[in-house]
C-alpha cells in the first residue's frame, strides 16, 4: 500500500465531490457461486455521464451483445478524481466476478489526495483505450480561439474560472501544463473540481464556468449541437473525426493522452486473473467494441496482465513528476 503523503497545494477553490457508496449487499445480489462469465460487475468511480462511466458502459455492452457474460451490470461510485470507488473497491476482497474502470485520472487522483491506497493495490486486468482532453466553452463565449482565452487568462489567471474533474486529474493536469507553457502561474488558476464531464457540461452551460476541461466525448454531443465550441485538443497531432486543433498546432507545446483500462480486486488467484484477462480480450474483439472505438474517436491501445501492471508503475511515476514540478 502506498505511504499516506501531505495533502499538495490545489490549483483551484471550489472542490465539488460526489459522495457515493456501495448499495448494501443482500441475499439476492450474493456472488456466492457466480463466477466471472455469469455474473460480472463493472464499476465506474465517477458519476453517470463522464469518461469512465461511458467507458464502463461500452465495454459492458460489447460483454452481453456477444454473450460472453450472462449478467454484465455497471454501478457509478462518484468522487474525488476516482479515489473513493478505489478505495472502496480494494475492500471488497478477492471477488472476480468485480471489475473497475480506470486511467490517467485516477493516477493524479491518488497522489493529489494523498490516497492510503493506489493501484498497485488491485490486480491488473487491461488497458483498453486513450483518448483525448478538449478546453471547450459555451458557442457565445467571447473566446472564438484558444489564443483568446489565453490572452484574457495571462491578464487575469484567478479571474477566469475553469471546471474539470477532480483534482490530480487528466483535466487539472491539461490545466497545469497549459498554464505554464501559456506563462500562467498554476497556483494562480481558479480550478473548480467535479466528479465528472456531465458535471462540467452543467456548470459550463450554466455560466458557473467560463471553460470547461475533459474528455472529447463528454462534450461531444454538445459541441455537434452548436451550444458548445472546442477551442483545443490535447493530442500530438490532428485526430480523424475531430474537427478541433491541437495544443500543439497553437503554439502550446502540451500533448496529453488520457488512457482507460479495467482492473479486478487484489487478491484473486492467477486462474481468476487470466479468465478475466480473457474475458475483457474476447469483448475487445467484437464488433460493438469497434464500433465503440470509431464513435468515441478512442485510439485501440489494449495491454494486459504483467505488462499492464509494469504500465501503471511507469504511468504513475510520469504523473506523480508532473504533479511535483507543477507544485500541484
Amino acid at each position: 500500500m502506498r505511504k499516506k503523503r501531505p495533502a499538495l497545494a490545489a490549483l483551484g477553490v471550489v472542490v465539488t465531490l460526489g459522495l457515493a457508496g456501495f448499495a448494501a449487499v443482500d441475499a439476492s445480489d450474493s456472488t456466492t457461486g457466480a463466477t466471472p462469465r455469469s455474473k460480472l460487475t463493472l464499476t465506474a468511480p465517477a458519476a453517470a455521464g463522464g469518461g469512465w462511466d461511458l467507458a464502463s458502459r461500452e465495454l459492458q455492452q460489447a460483454l452481453r451483445a456477444n454473450s460472453i457474460v450472462n449478467n454484465a451490470q455497471v454501478v457509478n461510485v462518484p468522487g474525488a478524481g476516482g479515489t473513493i470507488g478505489l478505495g472502496q473497491f480494494v475492500e471488497l476482497g478477492a471477488d472476480p466476478t468485480r471489475l473497475m474502470m480506470t486511467g490517467t485520472v485516477m493516477e493524479g487522483a491518488i497522489t493529489v489526495n494523498a490516497s492510503r491506497v493506489d493501484l498497485l493495490d488491485t490486480t491488473p486486468i487491461a488497458r483498453l483505450a486513450e483518448d483525448y482532453e478538449v478546453f471547450i466553452v459555451p458557442a457565445d463565449s467571447p473566446f472564438e480561439t484558444l489564443d483568446d482565452f489565453l490572452d484574457a487568462w495571462r491578464a487575469d489567471p484567478h479571474g477566469h474560472a475553469i471546471g474539470g474533474g477532480g483534482l490530480g486529474g487528466t483535466d487539472h493536469l491539461l490545466t497545469g501544463l497549459t498554464a505554464r507553457e501559456a506563462d500562467v502561474d498554476p497556483a494562480e488558476v481558479n480550478y473548480i473540481a467535479f466528479a465528472g464531464g456531465g458535471e462540467v457540461m452543467t456548470a459550463l452551460l450554466s455560466g458557473t464556468v467560463e471553460l470547461g476541461v475533459s474528455g472529447y466525448n463528454d462534450f461531444r454531443d454538445q459541441i455537434d449541437a452548436g451550444n458548445l465550441r472546442a477551442l483545443a485538443v490535447s493530442a500530438d497531432e490532428p485526430v480523424p473525426g475531430i474537427d478541433t486543433p491541437t495544443f500543439v498546432e497553437q503554439g502550446i507545446d502540451v500533448a496529453l493522452p488520457n488512457w482507460r483500462g479495467v482492473v479486478a480486486p487484489p487478491g484473486i488467484s492467477d486462474e481468476e486473473r487470466d479468465e478475466l484477462i480473457a474475458i475483457v480480450t474476447e469483448a475487445t474483439r467484437t464488433p460493438e467494441w469497434e464500433d465503440a472505438l470509431s464513435r468515441n474517436r478512442w485510439v485501440d491501445s489494449v495491454l494486459t496482465g504483467d505488462d499492464f501492471g509494469a504500465f501503471i508503475r511507469e504511468d504513475q511515476a510520469r504523473v506523480d513528476a508532473i504533479i511535483e514540478e507543477l507544485g500541484l
